[in-house]
């Protein structure tokens, strides 16, 4: 039995992009207690897949076939969509099918914001491998700290879904629908996301970098978005400063607010280095323990 994990598709000025995953379909086990323990067995389960290559995925007269992982991605004429599309998604000789969500913008879009994830959106930990690691494997649903102030900006930024919103973390696919549930708790609004596949082939953990993966996927939005101005969320435990400023340097004129929050140790030398860069090229940015300084300067503005 096959079954269809659908991810959230966006939208070129041509083309709806629909994207998900085949995996071979599984019991489900319920694991019982809260402890650090059971989130630990729960949380292994989520790499405990079977994906599905060389599958046919089609919608309409629109085919794709999964790649060695599983993952597919549809093309399909974008026509007059707008806000977010279900496509229906088959899967060719199985009775299965999934609705993939793509977010097509509105017209009356002012700009796109494109958020980093883990010390960003939600407390991880993400400077420190080891505390990382603890808080991504022992951490529930319930438990994952989502900062307020991150939940406050978004709805600043978003203005109730009138502008694009994307996150692009290095964080694997395994965890896509966990971070899902985690984020529709915290009230944060439903948005592709570019997570990482963290394993051996062509393109993945092993032969990518985390900068190589977060600039690409910022390239992708905005090509997706050809002239809007875009807002970039990020921490200094990642070296974020350095791929914005890369991509501000890629994009000229494109950045129009780059906001850093500065986690454990906070911002060292090579982050202000990097935070003058893109000051450097007259773009706004902020830097502290928290987004409040952000949301002043950025209600203002938006």
């Amino acid at each position: 039995r096959l079954t269809i994990e659908p991810y959230h598709g966006y939208a070129t000025p041509d083309l709806l992009i629909a994207r998900g995953r085949v995996l071979a379909a599984r019991d489900s086990e319920k694991i019982n207690g809260r402890s650090k323990l059971a989130n630990a067995r729960q949380m292994a389960r989520l790499f405990a897949t079977h994906e599905v290559a060389d599958v046919v995925v089609r919608s309409g007269a629109v085919s794709a076939v999964t790649d060695a992982e599983g993952y597919f991605t549809l093309y399909l004429p974008r026509e007059d969509h707008v806000g977010w599309v279900n496509v229906a998604v088959t899967l060719s000789g199985q009775d299965h099918s999934a609705i993939c969500p793509v977010m097509v913008a509105r017209p009356d879009a002012t700009l796109v914001v494109i958020s980093d994830i883990d010390d960003t959106m939600m407390h991880t930990g993400a400077w420190s491998t080891a505390r990382n690691l603890w808080t991504s494997f022992t951490g529930s649903v319930e438990s994952r700290d989502v900062f307020p102030d991150a939940v406050e900006l978004m709805q600043v930024l978003g203005q109730s879904g009138r502008n694009p919103v994307y996150y692009v973390s290095s964080s694997p696919w395994n965890f896509h629908g966990f971070l899902e549930e985690v984020f529709m708790r915290a009230g944060l609004p439903a948005a592709p996301k570019f997570l990482r596949e963290y394993g051996f082939g062509k393109d993945q953990f092993i032969n990518g970098r985390h900068g190589e993966h977060k600039g690409g996927a910022i390239d992708r939005i905005m090509a997706a978005h050809p002239g809007l101005p875009v807002v970039l969320l990020g921490d200094t435990g990642q070296h974020d400063a350095h791929i914005y400023a890369d991509a501000a340097l890629r994009h000229p004129g494109r950045v129009a607010h780059v906001v850093l929050r500065a986690p454990g140790p906070g911002a060292d030398a090579s982050d202000l280095l990097q935070v003058e860069r893109l000051r450097s090229l007259a773009i706004p940015v902020n830097v502290g323990a928290d987004f409040r300084e952000a949301l002043a300067a950025l209600a203002a503005k938006v």
